[in-house]
């Protein structure tokens, strides 16, 4: 196994003392067997990571796969079969089986945690979903696409939803849409509505670069349909630490603001990939000669100091990516146990954090990719793929360093922030 080469492997386990590694669930599997069962997949993950990027979705049998281990449960509500671990278990989970297929992580990331964002839903929504098929996927496209009519019980909704990551492996989908005003003179509200598969078609316009392999569909509804207004779920109400779903989830992570901890589901496979690329070069530099066509030929790729010195800088970005996305999400499970309000400050930090973590794993793959010269062009050679999808991955709006250092640098500045916090 590739990760056997790399001598820190065990003490990158990271294992901090958070409350989201322990479950309340009486028969809930222990995070660690469930880590380990993902760490069992990395092979299988590894060798179909050019088919799943060449099908642009990741299939049925690694989606059942991903069911049999229970990652869809992690973060369920126990009422429905759930385990409701936290999202510092949910890192453990979904950064590991991104060592061995970013795309297969991401899609099991979304997944997962959109089963934290329906168990904060109404009761009567996660009724629909869960009630007659708890292990139900829901996919999700959060950008307020179109404006929702209100009709006596609910709304009326059509439109086209972009980067619906997983879309053919699901049953329901979170469409992100505008409301209309309450009041008079008020501004429209914006957040999510939920409807079930039957709804809504998916428009095959995948043909991408980067994280091909997530299938990230559009969701199209030509004809309005009608949802129910216990299906509502605003962006003000995730954003708080009183959602409606935890009058009935009593699990403190269920209180946690979306953006505070949400973004991990994006930073996890970022993450993991950086340190696959690591395991891969360190595997690799041991084995490859050169053949000299210009210097150095018959030499091991391990000898060359410019390899030694990016191999160097690329574990520690990952390190230090990792360390800040479990330190920022320890301390708001901490936060969220102890009954405090997360503060702006907190909720601005991990935003940067977040963004930052997710560069310094992308500059991790560019130093490793870096290292393999044109051996690495090969389409067979996952370092080149690791290179695409972390690129693919930084560019996601809510990562994006450009986007998020400017909110970030106007609150230091006094001023007011302006972006997703």
């Amino acid at each position: 196994m590739i990760e056997a080469a790399n001598p820190f492997a065990q003490l990158n386990r990271v294992d901090f003392p958070a409350p989201g590694r322990k479950s309340s669930v009486k028969d809930a599997p222990s995070i660690e067997t469930i880590a380990a069962s993902a760490s069992n997949l990395v092979p299988m993950l590894r060798e179909r990571a050019q088919r799943t990027e060449q099908d642009r979705r990741v299939s049925e049998a690694t989606t059942q796969a991903f069911h049999d281990a229970g990652f869809f449960r992690l973060m369920q509500p126990a009422r429905y079969g759930g385990y409701e671990y936290g999202f510092t278990a949910f890192i453990d989970v979904v950064s590991e089986l991104a060592r061995g297929c970013t795309s297969s992580s991401w899609g099991c990331s979304l997944g997962a945690i959109h089963q934290w964002l329906v168990a904060i839903f109404p009761e009567e929504a996660q009724d629909d979903v869960w009630r007659k098929d708890p292990s139900a996927i829901v996919c999700g496209s959060y950008a307020p696409a179109t404006m929702a009519e209100k009709v006596d019980g609910g709304y009326l909704v059509q439109g086209k939803w972009l980067f619906a990551s997983n879309v053919d492996n699901s049953q329901w989908a979170l469409l992100g849409v505008q409301f209309p005003p309450e009041e008079k003179g008020a501004p429209p509200s914006a957040g999510f509505l939920l409807a079930p598969r039957s709804d809504w078609a998916i428009e095959d316009n995948w043909h991408v670069a980067g994280q091909a392999g997530t299938g990230s569909k559009a969701i199209v509804i030509d004809k309005p349909v009608f949802i129910p207004g216990h299906r509502k779920l605003t962006f003000a109400e995730a954003s708080s630490n009183s959602p409606p779903g935890a009058k009935v989830n009593a699990n403190p992570i269920y209180r946690i603001p979306f953006l505070s901890a949400v973004p991990v589901c994006l930073v996890s496979p970022i993450i993991g990939t950086a340190q696959g690329a690591v395991d891969e070069l360190i595997e690799l530099a041991g084995t490859r000669v050169t053949r000299g066509a210009v210097a150095g030929g018959g030499s091991r790729l391990s000898e060359f100091f410019p390899v030694q010195s990016r191999l160097a800088e690329a574990s520690a970005s990952v390190d230090a990516a990792r360390l800040l996305l479990y330190r920022d999400t320890a301390q708001v499970e901490q936060m969220a146990v102890d009954g405090h309000v997360i503060s702006v400050e907190q909720r601005i930090r991990n935003r940067r954090d977040h963004a930052f973590a997710a560069r310094l794993s992308r500059d991790a793959v560019e130093a490793v990719f870096a290292s393999v010269g044109g051996a690495g062009l090969s389409l067979n050679q996952p370092i080149q793929r690791m290179w695409r999808d972390t690129n693919a991955i930084s560019r996601h709006i809510s990562l994006n360093w450009d986007a998020v250092s400017s909110m970030v640098g106007q609150y230091l500045l006094g001023l007011e922030p302006k972006g997703q916090y």
